[in-house]
């Protein structure tokens, strides 16, 4: 919403007061008025656009001693309505005001009134327009618009007001370059987003229905058959060779929208560009790329229903060649309306981070479990990709505004409904969680087989090569639970340069749900590594563990440490360590499902000494005994109950 400040500037005797008068009286005013007007704040009701909530005028005066007024008042307005009426205030127009408000810095649009249209009634508008106005605007391009009008006939007074609003909600200035007579960088780059955005089937083209869904999503009413005629007749008077019968292309849609910048039809530009959430910089509404959403401590951010759904119709409408892949051409055309990949998908070297075909290519599969890895791990991301890439849940556009001519009311667009977040995590209890999306920190010793059993979780052969994992790496695919639940998992190993800092942060550990410490059992020194980040960081003994002995297609050595790591579990109370090769699918999802199944226990996995065993049995037990005689209380009462109905209705006779 936009407070338009409208300073009225000009000549002596050029009708200024005249003008503002008529408008507000809605009448020509005979009687003498002031030579300066004070200050008039409009109401609401007289001819204000949504878009505006309040319009303020102000007179000025072009007394020399009154410049010190006018220049204050020229920095503190949003529009400059300049009047002349005569010849001799026209050409003032170019050599004084124009020049003058430059050298102030004023910075805003001009709208350019022809005053006293009475005084020359054989003078068209039209010569007018040719003769004065156009040659002036070629020259300032800051004028925005020009008007003739007759404050005696009460002639284009309102029209004035609304040129004014005009020029601060619909600016022309971002979006048409006059002197290029082309459309700006920045208003092409939003109208190729939007054009893709309006492109349903990706075929390049919008065609008469995809024409109909946007003019109702843009304007709130249908096209007919002479409006789809008249939009390609234009088009085509433009250029020849166009609009293809397959519809009208991209070109052709910048085209359409150069020629409405040109004949002085901008508000339909910005129409179309505050629909799809556009700020008057013509960057994306804040809050709609980054809306609050509130994750409170324990709980996580996953995708609800209708952002698996969004995710999935994204994915079929990309894969043009119907492949059951995004090849790397059609991820680029996927992401054309971003900033491009997320910066963490690179760092993480997606693809390789998820499953993909035979030819490398993302699968659905794949493509749903990175967007669930990236909304447990920064919803925010997701958020603003939801954003770019088109996602809303809105009510439809309302066409009960009073200025129909600005097009709809916007709701403002929702796009957390794409995400759920989880309640609160409860690590002492033993109920399951709801959670779909699973993290799990894979912690072992270098060469111990934690990158191979990564990409065998991803069904791909692990490599015969050992390169030092520096930094994190990510896997993350479905897993099916018994019974049928499917669940996705996030595995991920932390790098030799980064693991001590993930570790020291409590927090971050906490966020995780689970924490599978891995050893090589054909290395009798591998599983003093654990033994070792055990001893330094002692909090790890607090949450969910489970030991996992890799390379089991070799031979099992004994490892040369104070305890071997099937009594340290028991002494722990925890899972004895599984057996697990890169080599064996089958062993790689026994892994996999156990991982899922502990970390929705949030009260499993959790190593415990026999003391604290004992106390949590004795306790579950002590909850066992006070329900069984609440129950046996009941019961008694109830059967007592009953005894005295007997009895009273026997006439208390035994």
């Amino acid at each position: 919403m936009t407070t338009v400040r409208v300073l009225v500037a000009g000549d002596e005797a050029t009708g200024k007061s005249s003008l503002i008068t008529s408008l507000v009286k809605d009448t020509f005013v005979t009687n003498k008025i002031q030579s300066v007007l004070p200050t008039i704040t409009l109401p609401n009701d007289i001819h204000t656009p949504d878009e505006v909530t309040s319009t303020v005028v102000v007179d000025t005066s072009a007394l020399p001693q009154e410049r010190n007024t006018l220049r204050k008042e020229a920095r503190k307005c949003n529009v400059i309505l300049l009047v002349y009426s005569d010849n001799y205030s026209y050409e003032r127009v170019a050599l004084f005001w124009m020049p003058y408000f430059r050298s102030l810095g004023v910075n805003v649009p001009v709208v350019l009134c022809a005053n006293k249209a009475d005084l020359a009634p054989k003078t068209s508008t039209a010569q007018v327009v040719a003769d004065e106005m156009l040659p002036v605007m070629a020259e300032f391009k800051e004028i925005d618009s020009c008007i003739r009008t007759s404050a005696k006939e009460h002639k284009n007074i309102v029209e004035t007001l609304f040129l004014c609003q005009k020029a601060v909600t619909h600016p022309i200035a971002p979006l048409f370059d006059s002197k290029e007579s082309q459309l700006k960088p920045a208003a092409v780059a939003a109208l190729q987003r939007i054009f893709y955005l309006s492109d349903k089937d990706q075929d390049g083209f919008l065609d008469d229905s995809e024409l109909m869904a946007f003019q109702n999503k843009c304007f709130g009413k249908p096209l007919v058959d002479n409006d789809f005629s008249s939009l390609k007749d234009a088009i085509r008077k433009a250029d020849a060779s166009a609009p293809s019968p397959e519809g009208i292309s991209e070109k052709d849609f910048l085209l359409l929208n150069k020629i409405y910048a040109e004949k002085g039809r901008h508000e339909t530009i910005w129409i179309i560009l505050r629909t799809f959430h556009y700020t008057d910089n013509l960057s994306l509404i804040p809050s709609f790329v980054s809306p609050p959403l509130s994750i409170p401590t324990n709980s996580s951010a996953e995708l609800s229903p209708a952002g698996y759904r969004f995710f999935m119709d994204l994915f079929l409408r990309s894969d043009k060649d119907s492949d059951g892949g995004l090849n790397p051409a059609e991820l680029t055309s996927l992401f054309a309306p971003t900033p491009g990949l997320p910066s963490s998908w690179s760092d993480a070297g997606f693809p390789s981070t998820t499953v993909q075909n035979e030819a490398g290519h993302v699968t659905l599969q794949g493509w749903l479990a990175q967007w669930s890895m990236t909304t447990l791990l920064t919803p925010a991301v997701t958020l603003s990709y939801l954003a770019y890439l088109g996602y809303e849940d809105i009510p439809k556009p309302s066409t009960t505004s009073t200025s129909s001519t600005l097009g709809p009311t916007i709701s403002k667009p929702n796009t957390t409904s794409a995400l759920r977040v989880t309640p609160p995590r409860k690590r002492h209890k033993s109920r399951p969680t709801e959670r779909t999306v699973l993290h799990a920190y894979l912690l072992g010793a270098p060469l111990s087989g934690k990158s191979s059993l990564l990409s065998a979780f991803l069904s791909r052969t692990p490599s015969q090569t050992y390169t030092p994992t520096l930094h994190p790496q990510q896997a993350v695919n479905s897993v099916e639970l018994p019974g049928g639940k499917q669940v996705h998992l996030i595995l991920e190993e932390l790098g030799v340069l980064t693991a001590p800092a993930v570790l020291e942060n409590l927090a971050k550990v906490s966020a995780s749900d689970l924490v599978v410490q891995v050893y090589d059992s054909s290395d009798p020194d591998s599983f003093q590594n654990i033994l070792s980040l055990q001893a330094s960081y002692p909090h790890l003994k607090s949450h969910p563990t489970l030991y996992a002995a890799l390379k089991a297609d070799r031979d099992l050595m004994t490892q040369r440490t104070d305890i071997q790591p099937d009594a340290l579990a028991k002494a722990q109370n925890l899972q004895a360590p599984l057996h697990v090769s890169a080599l064996w699918p089958a062993s790689v999802q026994e892994l996999c499902v156990a991982i899922a199944d502990l970390a929705l226990r949030p009260g499993g996995g959790v190593a415990r000494g026999d003391e604290q065993v004992e106390a949590e049995r004795r306790r579950q037990e002590g909850q066992i005994y006070w329900v069984a005689a609440a129950v046996g209380g009941v019961a008694t009462m109830v059967g007592g109950w009953m005894f005295w109905r007997r009895w009273s209705a026997s006439g208390g006779e035994r």
